[in-house]
């Protein structure tokens, strides 16, 4: 199975309705530059613009996720790209865009690293995986939305002191804080985030579509608002011939086949 080799810093690799993204600066523990900065961005928006991709899974090559960025590469003055504001909305896309998207995460996930795998629909982590907003710790507030996703996912007082108070955090305290969704075996990530990942991308595409779209907007909607949004959709949804394949497949006992209508 190929890569995508346009970009020199991330790399793609697809399996169907999955793509699988990677964070590939192994030599510096996947640490963030200006250009993996644009090359992610670039990459996850043609992800979320392409309709064939159900579930995107972002993970880190070899024993690290992402620490945020690259210290080193910054305070060495190596020579960098322009670094441009919508590079950030990045997170934007992970948390937005149609397809599933899942972080599983494989190691050191810090800083703007944790901003990636915090936009993610889902986290799923390795036993050897380590957390930590560390921002502070490096005299910024921070970037890539933390404030607006961690009191989200734990609380706002867990997220408060996870803040304010950066520090390690090992893979089964962050399950206990329901940071991540589950941990498994280093050496067994991968394959339980993909049986997941092919689970989700076999469900009716309109279906699965819908049900990701609700969860977003219903994040801005009041009740009767959403309520509203959610029985049009319901109603068109039910109407659709993967609906009537599904309801048949189920009285049948065997496996439905979509075709997405």
């Amino acid at each position: 199975m190929a890569g995508d080799r346009r970009f020199e810093t991330v790399d793609c690799q697809r399996r169907g309705g999955v793509a699988t993204v990677w964070l590939d600066r192994p030599d510096s523990l996947n640490g963030i530059t200006n250009t993996m900065s644009r090359e992610l961005y670039e990459l996850v928006g043609e992800l979320a613009g392409d309709d064939s991709v159900a579930v995107v899974v972002l993970t880190g090559r070899g024993r690290a996720f992402c620490p945020g960025a690259d210290l080193k590469h910054y305070s060495s003055g190596a020579a960098d790209e322009t670094l441009r504001a919508e590079y950030f909305h990045v997170v934007t896309l992970l948390h937005e865009m149609p397809a599933l998207t899942i972080a599983a995460i494989n190691g050191a996930c810090a800083g703007a690293g944790l901003g990636y795998a915090l936009a993610c629909d889902l986290r799923y982590a390795a036993e050897g995986a380590m957390f930590n907003t560390a921002f502070l710790g490096v005299a910024v507030a921070g970037d890539m939305g933390i404030p607006w996703t961690l009191p989200r996912i734990v609380g706002a007082g867990v997220a408060r002191e996870l803040s304010f108070f950066p520090r390690k955090v090992r893979a089964d305290e962050a399950a206990e804080l329901r940071l991540v969704n589950g941990v498994f075996a280093d050496d067994e990530l991968l394959g339980e985030v993909g049986r997941r990942a092919d689970e989700f991308a076999a469900r009716a595409p309109l279906a699965r579509r819908a049900l990701k779209e609700h969860y977003v907007a219903a994040e801005a909607m009041g009740f009767e608002e959403f309520i509203t949004m959610e029985t049009r959709d319901h109603l068109r949804i039910t109407e659709s011939a993967d609906t009537t394949e599904a309801f048949r497949a189920f009285v049948e006992k065997r496996p439905a086949r979509f075709e997405g209508r």
